[in-house]
């Protein structure tokens, strides 16, 4: 073996877990309540669980309430910029669930410099 060759963790066989990764697998049935509710890839299928219906719900009276938008009529010709919502479970640091957490995200690389903003 070279003098300046590296012993990573995986060569030593060392094997640490992503706390992170903790709720990607759980032993127990999804019917039951200590189940988590899996990231959903559907706006629908996040509106049918409760957890993430609630999350969606919290922030959008966030943006309500700290006046992030407003719904307004749309000119004519406008180019409208869309959004999509963002899933995630946040954890606490011994990789228990915290809480679901949904966000609003603007696309806003749909944006054209001089025509959507100054």
């Amino acid at each position: 073996m070279p003098a300046h060759s590296v012993i990573t963790r995986a060569r030593a066989g060392i094997v640490k877990p992503n706390p992170r990764y903790a709720l990607a697998t759980t032993t127990s049935p999804p019917s039951t309540s200590a189940s988590i509710s899996p990231l959903p890839t559907l706006v629908r299928a996040a509106l049918r669980d409760p957890n993430w219906h609630g999350a969606m719900e919290q922030d959008y009276r966030a943006l309500q309430a700290n006046r992030t938008w407003r719904l307004v009529a749309r000119p004519p010709g406008a180019h409208i910029i869309s959004g999509k919502w963002v899933f995630r479970h946040k954890l606490n640091p011994d990789g228990s669930l915290e809480r679901y957490k949904a966000r609003w995200v603007v696309r806003g690389f749909t944006q054209r410099a001089g025509i959507d903003f100054g």
